[in-house]
């Protein structure tokens, strides 16, 4: 039987932190879907065909990835995709009270689809995508932080 799993988030955009995350589940799991999640609370920088671009490009690499968008809740999108694992990234200790409520609320809903908490490699613990964004708006250099074509998209943004 394949493992399936997948990563959602919004992805607003995708980091250097993300595609480590991703990088490790796709050596975990036969085949990993990347969600992009529309949050109702958030007002992304990039609608969702430009995010599905990006973490298109930036995960080209890895075979056995694909990068998908879903509007409803994420748990469903897993049970309707044979998915039995949602991945969330934890950066650090503040990260995990509000992930932890998500997979209670998520295994009480459907309780076939487990969650796992995977760190990103420590240098990529500061990383978040508002971060990103704000660097971007005043020109700084994204090469460390972000794949080479979101830096380009980013720069396009703000240019």
């Amino acid at each position: 039987m394949e493992r399936h799993a997948i990563y959602p988030g919004s992805f607003d955009p995708i980091t250097n932190g993300h595609v480590d995350v991703i990088e490790r589940a796709a050596q975990m799991f036969d085949r990993v879907t990347v969600v992009i999640a529309i949050n109702s609370r958030k007002t992304p920088l990039f609608d969702q065909s430009e995010r599905l671009e990006m973490a298109t490009a930036a995960l080209a690499h890895l075979p056995t990835v694909e990068v998908a968008i879903h509007s409803g809740l994420v748990v469903d999108y897993a049970n309707d995709h044979n998915a039995s694992v949602i991945i969330r990234g934890l950066r650090a200790v503040s990260d995990f009270e509000y992930e932890f409520q998500i997979a209670l609320m998520n295994r009480k809903i459907q309780p076939t689809v487990s969650t796992i908490f995977l760190m990103p490699h420590e240098r990529y613990t500061y990383l978040n995508s508002s971060i990103i964004r704000e660097l971007a708006r005043y020109d700084q250099d994204l090469s460390d932080f972000v794949p080479g074509p979101v830096a380009a998209a980013l720069r396009s943004k703000f240019q």
